[in-house]
C-alpha cells in the first residue's frame, strides 16, 4: 500500500518536530518528574503532538512545554491520590466480623442452597450495596433480566429462611459461602 504525499509530509513534519524538540521536552520533564516516569511523560507529549499536529504552531516549543506541564501536573496529582489512597487503605480497619457472620450465621445455609448466579445476585445487591442496574453490569446481564433473577433469588432465599430444615438437607452448589472472605492485606503502593 502506498502512502500518500500528505501522509508522508505529516510523518516528515512530525519527525522533524521530534528531533528538534525532544531534548527540550525531555529536559523540562526531567527537572520536574521522577526519573522512572520521564520517558512515559515525554512519550505522552509527543503523542499529543502527533494527534494534534495540525494545531502545533510554527514555533512549537512553548506549545509542547505547555502540553508537558499539563502532563506533569496530571502525573503529580495522580501520584498524590495514589499515595493518599495507599495510606488510607493501610490505616483503615476491615470489619472482620462480617465474613464470619455471613459464613456462620443463620443466613449461611439458605445462601449456600441458592444457585450460584442467584446467590451472587443477592449478595451484590444486599451485601455489596450495589443497585440492581450496577449489579447487572457486574454480571454482564441486561438490567431487566437481572431484576427478574434478583426477585426469584429473594423469593427462594426467603422460603429457605422460613423452612430451615429443608435447607439443611440441600447440598450447596458450586462455591460454598465460605469462599466469600474479606482480604485484610493492603496492596503494594
Amino acid at each position: 500500500m502506498h502512502r500518500t504525499a500528505e501522509a508522508e509530509d505529516r510523518s516528515a513534519r512530525f519527525e522533524a518536530l521530534f528531533r528538534a524538540e525532544y531534548p527540550a521536552v525531555a529536559g523540562y520533564i526531567g527537572r520536574r518528574a521522577e526519573p522512572d516516569f520521564v520517558d512515559d511523560l515525554v512519550d505522552e507529549v509527543f503523542l499529543v503532538a502527533w494527534r494534534r499536529l495540525e494545531r502545533v504552531p510554527a514555533e512549537p516549543r512553548p506549545w509542547l512545554l505547555t502540553v508537558a506541564r499539563n502532563g506533569v501536573g496530571t502525573h503529580i496529582r495522580g501520584a498524590r491520590r495514589s499515595r493518599a489512597l495507599s495510606l488510607r487503605l493501610a490505616t483503615s480497619e476491615v470489619d472482620r466480623a462480617s465474613p464470619v457472620a455471613l459464613a456462620d450465621g443463620e443466613a449461611a445455609a439458605p445462601l449456600a442452597a441458592l444457585r450460584p448466579k442467584d446467590r451472587e445476585a443477592l449478595l451484590l445487591v444486599s451485601w455489596e450495596g450495589l443497585s440492581p442496574s450496577e449489579a447487572a453490569r457486574v454480571l454482564g446481564e441486561r438490567p431487566a433480566s437481572f431484576r427478574s433473577r434478583l426477585h426469584r433469588a429473594r423469593s427462594r432465599f426467603r422460603r429457605a429462611l422460613e423452612q430451615p430444615d429443608t435447607v439443611a438437607d440441600a447440598a450447596p452448589t458450586e462455591p460454598h459461602i465460605d469462599a466469600l472472605t474479606v482480604s485484610t492485606e493492603v496492596p503494594n503502593a
